[in-house]
């Protein structure tokens, strides 16, 4: 004997539930295109000028003159161009302790202070994103990437908002 399905006026349960899926789907999909403020994605937010500097202290002193030769030099995330530039790299003495306790000039060592611009979307609350890095005074594990240059342990240690 064939079981006929429960109806709702002239749809049965399946097309009900298939018509609240799509609607749902829909809705879903103007959500993410129109935005959550409700504001279009192609709309220009302000933007505002970001400069950092990335410390990166212990590395080959034949370094310097590398990360020169590539300078400016775009910013990379994830194999992708996110905006922004390394603009310029400076060169300090790297001191560790001997063994009297007294800090020394390291010969085989340096420490590269990198100069970086970006760009950013002003907001009430400042949330300075690069690729998905957070730029906050001294965080101790940033990675300072382009295409030409890389450091994994960099240290930010200066932020300016605005020109």
């Amino acid at each position: 004997m064939e079981q006929k399905a429960k109806r709702i006026g002239k749809l049965n349960i399946i097309d009900l539930i298939a018509i609240v899926l799509i609607v749902a789907v829909l809705a879903l999909a103007a959500w993410k295109f129109i935005g959550k403020n409700g504001d279009s994605i192609s709309y220009d937010r302000p933007q505002t000028k970001v400069t950092y500097q990335v410390k990166v202290e212990g590395v080959a002193p034949e370094l310097y003159e590398n990360c020169q030769a590539h300078l400016p030099s775009p910013l990379m995330a994830s194999g992708a161009l996110v905006g922004g530039q390394i603009e310029a790299v400076e060169k300090e003495t790297y001191q560790v302790l001997d063994a009297n306790g007294n800090w020394v000039t390291d010969p085989d060592h340096v420490t590269l202070i990198f100069t970086v611009t970006t760009t950013t979307p002003a907001a009430e609350v400042m949330t300075t994103k690069v690729g998905d890095q957070e730029v906050r005074i001294g965080k101790t594990d940033y990675i300072l990437k382009s295409e030409y240059i890389e450091f994994s342990d960099g240290t930010i240690t200066n932020v300016i908002w605005g020109d």
